[in-house]
């Protein structure tokens, strides 16, 4: 019988196009509690860099009404040995479906560590490659935000892995598709964008940022609208698959980011509010398309750019 939900990342076949968003899911066991998480097409399990990191200080975590949030949990994590020791084997007892990893770091030598790490783990299908971080060797400027700096990542994790990589771009540059253009030309898998945009919020009566950190990564509905035009410049310049995630919270926006040009997509923020929310968009997704006569999900893909 035919799956009209199916769609694949480099060979790899999702029963669904929908994928938690790393940091925003645990590691994917904690959700057991709530449902049966073998629905989802994949998991992209929280950020993970060589060495356990115990984040920033308190508070992190600042509200923005009904449009998102502001996170600056810092990458909080117990570090690759932990994970690939006891974390994805875990997971893999109780998820069979594809298990994204998501590595992150400060330096070259980080991401290769993290990489090979991952390469060599069984269950891990996809590594998912965040540049958002600060190199700690350039003055602190995050390696997605220049292309010279994305490639090098790009080009030096490619050869020590045999897994697909695909690099998280990071928003907060003038032009994405020259970063998602030079990821292509290092050897790039594929792409997920967007990443946080960077928002700051005020305690008006304290005078005072609310973050401990001053500024967070805004994610949540009110970054959709430029997660999709995103979404669509990087599709029309380049020709890598994309996981596109920024601001999804119902089935409509999975449609609306898939015709943009995105072949899965991640939900990100909208876990935090309701933990039920990608078992949700599964269940909404074939009514919706429905009701707009779309028959299969792969033939809405970049439909927009035809």
């Amino acid at each position: 019988m035919e799956n009209r939900l199916e769609t694949s990342l480099s060979g790899i076949r999702l029963n669904n196009p929908v994928i938690p968003a790393s940091g925003t899911f645990g590691f994917g066991r904690e959700m057991t509690a709530w449902y049966d998480i073998d629905c989802l097409g994949a998991i992209s399990i929280k950020g993970t860099t060589p060495e356990p990191r115990y984040g920033n200080p308190q508070p992190r975590i600042a509200e923005c009404g009904n449009y998102g949030m502001l996170n600056a949990v810092g990458l909080q994590n117990p570090g690759v040995k932990v994970v690939v020791d006891n974390e994805i084997p875990q997971l893999s007892q109780v998820f069979h479906q594809p298990i994204i990893a998501n590595i992150s770091g400060f330096s070259i030598d980080d991401y290769v560590f993290a990489a090979r790490q991952m390469d060599q783990t069984d269950g891990v299908a996809i590594i998912e490659v965040n540049i958002s971080c600060p190199n700690v060797h350039n003055g602190g400027m995050a390696f997605g935000t220049q292309p010279q700096a994305a490639a090098q990542v790009t080009q030096a994790v490619k050869a020590v892995t045999h897994k697909p990589i695909y690099i998280k771009l990071s928003p907060n540059v003038t032009d994405i598709t020259q970063i998602a253009r030079a990821c292509q030309d290092a050897g790039a898998d594929g792409l997920c964008l967007i990443n946080t945009i960077l928002g700051m919020r005020i305690d008006i009566a304290r005078r005072q940022p609310v973050l401990a950190n001053r500024y967070g990564g805004y994610s949540g509905p009110g970054i959709f609208p430029v997660a999709v035009r995103m979404v669509n410049q990087v599709a029309r310049s380049c020709q890598l698959p994309i996981i596109g995630c920024g601001g999804v919270s119902r089935a409509e926006d999975v449609i609306e980011m898939m015709m943009a040009g995105a072949t899965a997509v991640e939900i990100g923020a909208q876990n935090l509010v309701n933990p039920l929310a990608c078992k949700q968009i599964i269940e909404d997704l074939p009514k919706v398309m429905d009701r707009l006569h779309i028959h299969n999900i792969k033939d809405i893909i970049a439909c927009v750019n035809e």
